[in-house]
């Protein structure tokens, strides 16, 4: 992704503060659609591209986080895959949550980042010294943030957003995972 050479400093300085990046789930780590098989059971489909952004997050020392409002067991399953232990399901105050981490690992908001696609995901954002929207996020959080992806949730966009906290810290998104 040549385009993120092209960055604003002050964007990169924001990135470069981040030590915990928290996702939301649905229209963001997922491109937002609800899947039902005939037996009821829920179904989502993760883009490889993200999961292997956040290993490398998680190797060069950014927390992951998952807040969400929907309890879906298939992201469970997800987060324990990539090695994700800070699991929020079921929360309707996305920005108490984020507080209540950030409180726990003794970070300030300036050290979050908070990456999401519509209105239960802003007041997170307002908290987090990097808010992230993705490329198909809803128009009305758009004035909130300070960068949006190229990519649409659940097809690529967390993986941009951990190339982009990457760079940020002087790691080429593009070098293999050590």
């Amino acid at each position: 992704m040549a385009y993120l050479d092209e960055l604003p400093q002050t964007l990169l300085d924001r990135a470069a503060a981040v030590r915990l990046v928290a996702f939301d789930v649905d229209g963001t780590l997922t491109d937002g659609r609800l899947m039902y098989g005939e037996d009821g059971h829920e179904i989502k489909v993760f883009h490889v591209h993200d999961g292997l952004g956040i290993k490398r997050l998680r190797a060069h020392g950014i927390e992951v986080a998952i807040i969400s409002a929907r309890i879906s067991h298939p992201v469970a399953l997800r987060a324990e895959e990539l090695g994700i232990a800070h699991i929020y399901q079921g929360q309707s105050d996305k920005r108490a949550r984020l507080q209540e981490i950030l409180d726990a690992l003794a970070l300030t908001p300036a050290q979050a980042a908070f990456v999401g696609d519509d209105l239960p995901d802003l007041p997170a954002m307002r908290l987090a010294g990097l808010a992230v929207a993705v490329a198909n996020a809803h128009p009305c959080i758009l004035d909130a943030v300070h960068w949006q992806t190229r990519c649409r949730g659940g097809e690529g966009a967390a993986r941009e957003v951990c190339d982009l906290l990457l760079l940020a810290r002087g790691h080429a998104p593009d070098a293999a995972l050590r």
